[in-house]
């Protein structure tokens, strides 16, 4: 991305500069880290929302594309910076796509703190009211949007994986539900694997392929 990004997703064809510093619009250390690992070796300096002491946006999209769009919109205008935002969660079949976008909310308790053997313990308490004697079917997506700022556009990419949930949770080296998700083909969850070996498969680094292939 030092350089430019066609406005494919839009469909207009623009084309328009990134440079090579980019705001990450999230408080996240996790998906920082995780995302900060795809994107610096394209040669991008990345910035997070936290650092620039940027706020935390309430996200009232209806799907996990417009969450990230109203984010990275955000932050680009307020840093005066291109800004990159990502939306994902967890969608589980037995339960009608729950959490979806609500999947970080699951994990917060009265006081807004985040703990995520709360929100995986409740994915499997309501998957075992549901289906009790199958292996929960769920899968992953990001949608990714980068902004400019005072610009008014968008652009978007979506990626997705698929697989099962197990139970009791396995793995310390992801972060949010990783470790109840085994990945379709796989034995080890999000949580066992190397980042490396996650990064080539998981939603986010669909997503972030469909954007790389929009560079110019």
């Amino acid at each position: 991305m030092r350089g430019y990004l066609r406005g494919a997703a839009q469909g207009d064809g623009q084309v328009r500069p990134i440079g090579d510093k980019l705001v990450i619009a999230t408080h996240n250390a996790g998906k920082l880290r995780e995302i900060a690992a795809l994107i610096e070796p394209l040669g991008i300096q990345c910035f997070s929302a936290k650092e620039l002491d940027l706020p935390e946006p309430e996200e009232i999209g209806n799907t996990f594309a417009d969450n990230a769009d109203l984010k990275a919109r955000e932050a680009a205008d307020l840093s005066g910076l291109p800004a990159l935002a990502d939306d994902s969660g967890l969608c589980v079949d037995a339960l009608h796509g729950a959490p979806g976008i609500f999947s970080a909310r699951w994990a917060e308790d009265e006081e807004g703190n985040r703990d995520w053997m709360r929100a995986m313990d409740r994915v499997w308490r309501e998957c075992e009211a549901t289906e009790p004697d199958a292996a929960p079917a769920a899968h992953f997506v990001c949608a990714l949007a980068i902004a400019w700022p005072n610009d008014g556009q968008a652009e978007n990419f979506e990626g997705r994986v698929d697989g099962t949930l197990t139970w009791p949770p396995r793995g310390e080296k992801g972060f949010g539900y990783d470790p109840i998700f085994v990945p379709a083909g796989h034995e080890l969850t999000f949580g066992e694997m190397e980042p490396d070996d996650k990064h080539r498969m998981s939603h986010r680094a669909e997503a972030f392929r469909k954007l790389v292939e929009a560079l110019q």
